[in-house]
C-alpha cells in the first residue's frame, strides 16, 4: 500500500525558474517511480517583483530603474522510469519577461523578451532503501544532470531569460517516511556553471522538505537555499567597472526560497492537477519575488 500510494503521486513537480539566473536545484524528489512508468507535467507560472537585493541589502525598484518586472513561464516536465531504482527527467521552459512600466532594458534595449530557455536532462538513482517493522522507511539516492541553452537568448541585461550557461548539477537525496504518510526530505548538491561569455560562479545547493500524502492528496512545504562561491555585488564599483547590467550573470547570487506545492489526482490516479506558491525569504543580488503556478500531471504505468 505504501508503494502504491507513492507511485500515484510521484508525478508532482512544479518547476519555478527565477529570472536573473537559472536555479541550480536539480528538479527531482525522493520518490522513485515504478519501472516503465511515464509522467508528463506541463505547468504555467507567474511571478513579479519590485524589490531586489542590492548585495545583501533589500532595495526598492529594480536594477537600472525598470520598475516592477513580471515573468510568465510555461514549463514542460517529463519523467520515465528505466527501472524501479533509476529514472530520467527532462525539463524545458518557455519564458516571457517584461517591465510593467515599459522601461527599456539598458543592455538589450527592449521592454519585453520571450523565448525558450534551457533544456535540462537528469538521471536519478536509488542506492539504498530500508524498511522498518512499523512501516516507516528511509531511502538514499543521488541525481545528476545538465542544463544548456536551446533558445537564442542573451545572458546580459536585467530582462534576460537566463544566464546563457551550461550547468552541471549533482545532488544527494535522503528521505524518511513515517507510517502516517508524513515524510521529510533533505538534498545537498553542487552546481557547476560554464559560459563562453561570462565567468559564472558555481554554487552549493541545499533543500529541506516536509510533506504528507494519501490517495486523495499530496502537499509539501520546501525550503531552497543557494550559496554561490564567488561573484560581484550589484551596485559596487567593481560591478560597475566590469560592465554593470551587462555582466549580471557574474554576480554572487544567494537566496532562501520558501514554497508550498499541492497535487490532487482527478481521474484514476492517472491525471491530476497541481498548484504552488513560492516566495523569497532572503537573498543576495537576487529578486524578492512571489510565484504562483498551476499545472496538469499525467502518469502512465
Amino acid at each position: 500500500m505504501l508503494h502504491k500510494s507513492k507511485r500515484s503521486l510521484i508525478g508532482i513537480t512544479l518547476c519555478i525558474f527565477p529570472f536573473l539566473n537559472v536555479i541550480g536545484q536539480v528538479p527531482v524528489n525522493g520518490f522513485y517511480p515504478k519501472k516503465n512508468s511515464f509522467t508528463l507535467a506541463p505547468s504555467y507560472g507567474y511571478k513579479s517583483y519590485d524589490q531586489f537585493y542590492r548585495g545583501s541589502t533589500l532595495s526598492e525598484g529594480n536594477p537600472a530603474g525598470l520598475g516592477e518586472i513580471s515573468s510568465s513561464i510555461i514549463s514542460f516536465y517529463s519523467q520515465y522510469a528505466i527501472t524501479n531504482w533509476l529514472s530520467t527527467t527532462v525539463t524545458l521552459p518557455y519564458i516571457s519577461v517584461e517591465s510593467e512600466d515599459g522601461a527599456l532594458d539598458p543592455v538589450q534595449n527592449v521592454a519585453q523578451i520571450d523565448g525558450i530557455q534551457d533544456l535540462g536532462i537528469f538521471l536519478k538513482a536509488r542506492v539504498l532503501e530500508k524498511k522498518f517493522d512499523n512501516s516507516s522507511q528511509i531511502t538514499l539516492g543521488g541525481a545528476s544532470g545538465v542544463t544548456f541553452p536551446v533558445g537564442n537568448y542573451k545572458g546580459g541585461g536585467v530582462l534576460s531569460l537566463g544566464n546563457e550557461a551550461t550547468t552541471v548539477n549533482g545532488s544527494a537525496i535522503f528521505q524518511y517516511t513515517t507510517p502516517f504518510k508524513i515524510f521529510s526530505e533533505l538534498q545537498l548538491g553542487y552546481s557547476i556553471r560554464n559560459s563562453n561569455d561570462f565567468d559564472i560562479p558555481n554554487a552549493m545547493l541545499y533543500s529541506a522538505k516536509i510533506g504528507y500524502y494519501n490517495k486523495f492528496l499530496y502537499v509539501h512545504a520546501k525550503l531552497d537555499i543557494q550559496n554561490s562561491m564567488s561573484g560581484y555585488d550589484i551596485g559596487t564599483p567593481e560591478f560597475g567597472n566590469a560592465g554593470g547590467p551587462a555582466i549580471l550573470p557574474e554576480t554572487e547570487v544567494d537566496f532562501t526560497n520558501l514554497s508550498f506545492d499541492f497535487y490532487v489526482p482527478v481521474y484514476k490516479n492517472a491525471l491530476g492537477i497541481s498548484a504552488g506558491y513560492g516566495t523569497t525569504l532572503d537573498g543576495r543580488n537576487y529578486n524578492k519575488e512571489s510565484v504562483f503556478s498551476f499545472g496538469l500531471v499525467y502518469t502512465s504505468r
